[in-house]
C-alpha cells in the first residue's frame, strides 16, 4: 500500500468516517448476528445462510480496511479558506463548452470524493488537469476519446 498523502476536501473526509463508523457500529454487529443465527441452524457445511454471512464480513472487513487506509492518508484541505484568481484543488468552475455552448459547474476533489453526477471531478481527471492553474477566461483543451473539447472559464469559486 502506498503511504502518499491523498488531497481530500473535509466534506469528503466526513463522508468516509460516516462510512466507516456505520460499518463498524452497525454494519459488523449485525453481521456477527447473522452468522450465529446461522450456526444455530446446525450442519455449516451444507448451510447457505453461514456462508452468505461469512462472506459479507469478508466484504464489510475488506471496506472497513479499505477505509482506514484512504483516512490515514487524507490531506484533509478546507476550500473555505481557499482564495485566488487560478483554478486549483477545491475550486468550483463554471466552464462554457466552445463548442455546445453548454454551461457546466464542476468542484475539483480528491479521487475518493469524485461523482460526476454531482458535479465532483477528480483532481486526476484530463478535465481537472487541463483545468488547473487557469483563470477566468482561459481556454481548457481537454482530450476526450470523441476528440479535444474546449472549455472556457467562466468563474472560478472556494466554497463547500
Amino acid at each position: 500500500m502506498s503511504v502518499d498523502k491523498v488531497p481530500m476536501t473535509v466534506e469528503g473526509h466526513a463522508e468516509l468516517e460516516k462510512e466507516l463508523q456505520h460499518r463498524k457500529s452497525v454494519e459488523r454487529p449485525r453481521i456477527i448476528q447473522a452468522i450465529a443465527e446461522a450456526r444455530a441452524h446446525g450442519d455449516l457445511s451444507e448451510n447457505a445462510e453461514y456462508h452468505a454471512a461469512k462472506e459479507a464480513q469478508g466484504l464489510n472487513e475488506a471496506r472497513v480496511s479499505d477505509l482506514e487506509d484512504k483516512l490515514s492518508r487524507a490531506d484533509v484541505i478546507d476550500v473555505t479558506k481557499l482564495s485566488g484568481e487560478r483554478v486549483v484543488f477545491g475550486a468550483t468552475v463554471e466552464l462554457v463548452d466552445e463548442d455546445t455552448e453548454e454551461e457546466v459547474v464542476y468542484k475539483i476533489v480528491g479521487e475518493y470524493e469524485a461523482d460526476v453526477k454531482l458535479g465532483k471531478i477528480s483532481v486526476t481527471s484530463p478535465i481537472a488537469r487541463a483545468l488547473i492553474g487557469k483563470t477566468i477566461g482561459d481556454v481548457a483543451e481537454v482530450r476526450t476519446p470523441g476528440g479535444t473539447r474546449s472549455y472556457e472559464i467562466l468563474s472560478i469559486a472556494f466554497k463547500s
